[in-house]
């Protein structure tokens, strides 16, 4: 007799990576309407840094943005990012994008330069790159580093840019925190392969 872990198929987590992505994104829009349509008072969820109070807003800062063409440059690679990740399981997705948003989100509260605000959605796709890059090397698996290595082919360029302190406007400290971050996650919770048993 043997026995195996028995998994979703392919169609099943696609179809929940896809929704879970979808809804994430429409959440962000629906609240940068919110925010547009109050005057813009959700932009004071935004992280300035070292102030004690404003460690409450690590996480609500990386769903909320300064315009809509701030969020409209976050969400094609969100989408691709966050969707390809949300395939290798919800629940992991979950646990990884918990860790980028919260570790960029008190690294930018840490080392943000004084009287900035930072919110956006960049930290956690920046985090997502870099677990896509390096996922399937830890994992050991085929597909994967094929998938990251397309990733990095395709936005490594827009990255990089992303990362330079040149590059004025953005927050290119939480850019790299998220990376670093995502690298990490990937370590973190690296697949376990399953085990049989038989009897």
């Amino acid at each position: 007799m043997s026995t195996a872990s028995l998994e979703p198929s392919r169609t099943d987590r696609a179809k929940a990576a896809g929704k879970l992505v979808l809804a994430w994104v429409a959440l962000l829009w629906a609240l940068e309407v919110v925010d547009h349509a109050t005057g813009h008072s959700l932009d004071a969820y935004g992280i300035t840094p070292r102030e004690p109070g404003e460690l409450a807003d690590v996480v609500p800062a990386s769903f909320l943005h300064f315009g809509f063409d701030h969020l409209a440059s976050n969400t094609v690679p969100l989408l691709v990012f966050g969707f390809l990740a949300a395939l290798g399981g919800v629940r992991r997705f979950l646990a990884v994008a918990a860790l980028i948003i919260v570790a960029d989100g008190v690294g930018v509260w840490l080392i943000s330069p004084p009287g900035s605000i930072t919110a956006g959605a960049s930290g956690l796709v920046f985090g997502l790159f870099g677990y896509l890059l390096v996922r399937g090397f830890v994992d050991r698996r085929p597909l994967d580093i094929g998938v990251g290595l397309l990733v990095g082919a395709i936005w490594g360029s827009s990255i990089l840019l992303g990362l330079s302190p040149a590059n004025t406007g953005v927050s290119w400290q939480g850019h790299l925190i998220g990376l670093v971050a995502g690298v990490a996650a990937a370590f973190m919770f690296r697949r376990r392969r399953p085990t049989a048993t038989t009897a």
